[in-house]
């Protein structure tokens, strides 16, 4: 009797993409590759070096993607666009999804240390243990989980940064703050979108129960604001050019307004616009900055 449900590779290259989260680690990479940018303005280029940071990063990101989806099985079952994974579905035995957490991971990290340098290494470990072993568990117990989940979201630029020479100074951590206030609207207007499978699943977020979106738009304001005025430290530390000042404050301030819009009518299409919006800001707000960036020394 011929088995058509037995899987075949095609399936399994689809299932491996789904479990270490492809689509979402280019993110990833992406901002890994522009802080080793802003950083080899500075100290040079190496083609090479490039190529082993973003190889060990990468592997690091899937590494931690196959842990976090070991530790949401039950949860990824509870939602309809989750449901279909290899694990909660029971394609993939959770053993393989170990096996494939563990080898990836220790490759990424061994392979940074050993090709790049220890800084990195460290840095892909900081989020590997913060996105794994606090942020995914959090997410049962706390809505400060949005929080937590920021911090491993905004290394990678620092990893890039540190791999092309750069030390952990006020260039890298401006670079983490970016990435790390960026994400709270982009994130807060996801979770809000899609609240009443969050809330079934069992996760605790800041939109649980939150039907007018008032208390979801005003933290989308908070920390809007907070991206309107980060603009002011790279310019007044000599980091960036004027334009980026005035670029960086005029993006800042468009998702000011989004939020606030948001906020006065608390519908899908509102929120959604928001969150395109945040889909649009951060290509803008990194291209920007590569075309102003000075750097440390150039005061």
């Amino acid at each position: 009797m011929n088995d058509d449900l037995s899987p075949t590779p095609g399936m399994f290259r689809k299932d491996l993409a789904v479990l270490t989260k492809v689509r979402l680690n280019t993110f990833v990479l992406v901002t890994t590759f522009f802080g080793y940018f802003l950083g080899a303005k500075t100290h040079g280029w190496d083609w090479m070096q490039l190529f082993h940071t973003i190889l060990g990063t990468a592997a690091a990101a899937f590494g931690s993607a196959a842990f976090n989806q070991l530790m949401e099985i039950d949860l990824d079952a509870r939602m309809a666009r989750t449901a279909d994974r290899p694990l909660p579905s029971k394609r993939m035995d959770v053993l393989v999804a170990f096996v494939i957490g563990v080898l990836l991971s220790a490759f990424g990290l061994v392979h940074l240390s050993v090709m790049v340098n220890k800084m990195t290494a460290v840095l892909a470990l900081i989020t590997l243990v913060t996105y794994v072993f606090l942020y995914t568990p959090m997410k049962r117990k706390h809505s400060v989980n949005t929080l937590i989940g920021a911090v491993p979201g905004a290394i990678p630029p620092m990893i890039g940064w540190t791999a092309a020479g750069g030390a952990l100074d006020e260039s890298a951590w401006f670079l983490f703050a970016l990435l790390f206030l960026w994400q709270l609207p982009h994130f807060i207007a996801i979770n809000w979108m899609c609240r009443e499978e969050y809330e079934a699943a069992g996760y605790r977020m800041w939109s649980n129960g939150d039907v007018s979106g008032a208390k979801s738009a005003r933290l989308c304001i908070g920390f809007s604001a907070c991206l309107l005025l980060l603009p002011l430290w790279p310019y007044l530390s000599g980091l960036a050019t004027w334009p980026w000042l005035v670029c960086g404050m005029l993006l800042g301030a468009r998702l000011i307004q989004l939020s606030r819009n948001f906020g006065q009518k608390g519908d899908r299409a509102s929120a959604r616009r928001l969150f395109l919006f945040t889909l649009l800001y951060l290509p803008a707000a990194l291209t920007i900055l590569a075309v102003c960036w000075k750097g440390p020394g150039a005061r």
